[in-house]
């Protein structure tokens, strides 16, 4: 039988609680108000035997929990909460105690729905790999666990599977996306030599692969063991209602000591403590926190660890991965430069038809631009691709190669000088004819939205970090306006680019080779749904590929954390003024109760403002 994760055993444990203090205040007013069982039984009355079974049951766990926050000296608002319960029960008052309960369990289950955990990510990471391989024994294939292939061992490789060792091609010609581990956006030829790396997806034909290294030791286990050094590093931050309650419990407590010491009356204590109760910082945040959620939600984005909201604003440095976040993620044609005495638009005819017949990986971005300027297709024989040679067929009795810069440099053409990106060199009648160049095109919002992250949300500092070529990350860089710049980066220097910074970090990327910088951020965000394995790893997930829901999303943070510290400062300092005429003699217990009633309902009422949008979200 499966064991439950860590969080689905954390959120039964906090829903239950709450679930039965529910049950009990139900059951306790119906005995009380309905059937009118007030017989006492052991001292207790009828009507209150639920509410006792629910601090019992309840309660108990919950003052454990609080007592080791109090000898790691955490003096949080949950503390205060912890004493109002003891006090209660003390003095008889269980329904009291059992709202307060309640309102603890029912916070930190509310602040923890949906809260993703690190062992669910390595989950995903390991479910992704096939458990097996296909190793070739004599002619024959056998299925054998990964740690048993040895370096060495011939494997083949299905169609559409994933490659499961890191390895040299020896048999087969085809293409493997290997965008989610390498950051680029091209499917990759492969050919026999060609390097295969674990975790990326094969193309259409079976490949017959060489293990170059144990499964323990591939591409794909390291970014595992990156994965794992991250979560067991990262750093516990202070949640907003730790922080307030840190200042909040002493002076609730001392209020409450000095009433009793100064009035010699222990229910001027009591009194105090009623209305110190912190239901502001327990129920107004995490409605602040779910308001949201769902406010965002409905644009599209999935916030996963509501921590986000809070950081979100006081994030100063943002890195940007390049590829599906600041880019489309996938090859466009954008330029073509024909020699003299050809026609661009003619040679896009002749290599489009051609290119109907390939699997090349930038087929597609030729066919797309043919299909933009109406170029219809022409009929096409003796079609050929030999290996490492390029594209060859004769069109309309001629013949028409697509190739690469080092072969037609080869046979004699002289290229315009290199600068980025992927290029196809297309030969016609034998004649270097034009040079095709490719680029994965920036997102037509990615300069206005780097320039308005500084003076709008106070970003200090801009990252540019890829697993791509320089080439191709300066040429971003340039054409978005980010100025430090990291290339060919692996999983192990993104963290650490991370873990370098001395403000708080906001990562946006998209592949599984962000995955670790992602849950190494103080706010991680993963673009697309590319990789259940990055959405894991993120804090929130922008579903449709849009800066501007990145954008929303900052500013969605920001006012959750606006409305949450006005609901919770608020509400406190209405509290204190209640806390005060009770320590005077003003306010006894019952009208105490009543006072943080209103209160409580007030810094509801507000936080509820979260879930309703004021105006744009967005201000680029």
């Amino acid at each position: 039988m499966e064991n439950p994760s860590p969080l689905r055993r954390w959120l039964s444990k906090e829903t239950g609680i709450a679930a039965l203090a529910i049950a009990a205040i139900f059951l306790h007013l119906i005995l009380r108000y309905a059937l009118r069982l007030d017989t006492p039984v052991a001292s207790i009355k009828a009507y209150d035997l639920p509410l006792v079974f629910a601090l019992a049951v309840g309660g108990i766990p919950l003052l454990l929990t609080l007592i080791g926050h109090a000898i790691r000296r955490e003096f949080g608002s949950d503390l205060l909460a912890g004493i109002s319960i003891v006090t209660a029960v003390l003095l008889g008052e269980y329904l009291a105690g059992t709202l307060v309960v309640l309102m603890l369990s029912g916070g930190q289950a509310l602040e923890n729905y949906a809260l993703r955990s690190a062992s669910s990510v390595l989950e995903a990471l390991a479910k992704r790999v096939p458990s097996v391989a296909h190793r070739k024994v004599d002619g024959t294939l056998e299925d054998r666990p990964l740690d048993q292939i040895a370096i060495g061992d011939i494997v083949s490789i299905f169609p559409h599977e994933i490659c499961p060792v890191d390895g040299l091609v020896v048999e087969g010609h085809g293409v493997m996306d290997e965008s989610y581990l390498t950051g680029e956006p091209y499917l990759i030829s492969k050919a026999p030599g060609s390097e295969v790396l674990s975790g990326a997806i094969n193309g259409e034909n079976a490949l017959t692969v060489r293990a170059t290294k144990l499964a323990v030791d591939s591409r794909y286990s390291k970014i595992m063991e990156v994965m794992r050094d991250t979560e067991q590093r990262r750093p516990k931050l202070r949640r907003i209602a730790d922080q307030l309650g840190a200042y909040y419990t002493p002076i609730a407590l001392a209020l409450a000591v000095l009433a009793w010491i100064v009035s010699g009356d222990s229910v001027r204590f009591l009194a105090v403590l009623v209305v110190a109760t912190p239901c502001p910082l327990l129920i107004a945040i995490p409605v602040a926190i779910i308001g949201s959620i769902s406010l965002a939600a409905g644009r599209s984005i999935i916030i996963k660890d509501p921590a986000v909201l809070e950081r979100l604003d006081t994030c100063r440095v943002a890195i940007f991965d390049k590829t599906g976040t600041l880019t489309y993620g996938k090859p466009e044609l954008v330029e073509i430069l024909p020699e003299p005495g050809f026609d661009a638009d003619e040679i896009l005819a002749l290599v489009a038809s051609v290119e109907r017949y390939s699997k090349h990986p930038l087929a597609g971005a030729i066919l797309a631009e043919a299909d933009t300027r109406g170029a219809a297709p022409l009929e096409v024989s003796n079609v050929s691709e030999p290996p490492g040679k390029g594209l060859r067929a004769t069109v309309r009795g001629t013949e028409v190669e697509v190739t690469g810069r080092k072969i037609a440099e080869q046979g004699g053409a002289e290229l315009p000088p290199f600068t980025g990106g992927m290029e196809a060199a297309i030969l016609v009648g034998g004649k270097y004819a034009a040079l095709f160049k490719f680029r994965d095109r920036p997102r037509t919002e990615s300069a206005s939205f780097i320039s308005h992250l500084g003076p709008k949300h106070q970003i200090k500092k801009l990252l540019l970090v890829s697993g791509d070529r320089e080439s191709e990350v300066r040429f971003l860089a340039e054409h978005v306006g980010i100025k430090e710049v990291h290339f060919s980066q692996s999983p192990e220097q993104k963290v650490e680019l991370v873990r370098k910074q001395t403000e708080p970090t906001m990562f946006l990327g998209d592949g599984i080779n962000d995955a670790p910088a992602l849950a190494e951020a103080t706010v991680g965000i993963a673009f697309g749904q590319n990789s259940d394995i990055t959405s894991e790893a993120a804090g929130a997930v922008i579903l449709d590929s849009s800066l501007g829901r990145v954008d929303e999303l900052m500013h969605i943070g920001r006012r959750m954390r606006s409305i949450a510290l006005q609901s919770a400062v608020g509400g406190m300092a209405l509290s204190i003024v209640g806390m005060l005429f009770a320590a005077l003699g003003y306010l006894p217990p019952v009208a105490g109760a009543l006072a943080q009633e209103a209160i409580d309902i007030l810094a509801v009422v507000n936080a509820l403002r979260a879930a309703f949008p004021a105006g744009q979200l967005t201000d680029y």
